[in-house]
């Protein structure tokens, strides 16, 4: 498994956690990679983006409740919403990750994770977001973030 996909299920963790515990409460994040075997890079990254879906919570929760038929976030499975989350932050607000990556990583952490119909869910619900992207969908946007790692300036 590659570094950023442990990333984004461990942001997914995270998150799980925070529902766990409120929404008024923050999961003990130190204590939580005390138990977890999690690298600096992997770690660095969940942290990143557990803080960011946090930051704008109520736009993503708004996002996916949009096109939501037949079910209210609060009806949806923990893991799955915390699955969207993670992907609709990645697909709004994380310039240097593509959309159509955030969608598949989705839906492939929605297998591992979630029920049987998990990846399935989290397909049609990011298929229907994915319309409201403002930029292209297989290219990262280039905007604000700076890169996670830049190359060697060579002379």
């Amino acid at each position: 498994m590659s570094k950023r996909r442990e990333g984004r299920e461990t942001a997914v963790q995270l998150l799980f956690s925070r529902d766990f515990c409120g929404e008024g409460s923050q999961p003990d994040i130190e204590g939580f990679f005390a138990l977890h075997t999690a690298g600096k890079e992997v770690r660095e990254h969940a942290e990143a983006l557990f803080r960011g879906v946090v930051g704008v919570i109520g736009e993503i929760d708004e996002r996916i409740a949009g096109v939501l038929e037949n079910f209210s976030m609060q009806r949806l499975g923990v893991v799955d919403r915390n699955i969207l989350r993670v992907a609709v932050y990645e697909m709004f607000h994380e310039s240097d990750v593509p959309p159509v990556v955030a969608i598949n990583e989705a839906i492939e952490i929605a297998k591992r994770l979630g029920g049987p119909d998990s990846g399935r869910f989290v397909n049609g619900v990011l298929d229907r977001l994915k319309g409201q992207v403002s930029r292209p969908l297989r290219e990262a946007g280039g905007g604000s973030r700076e890169p996670r790692s830049a190359a060697p300036d060579t002379p």
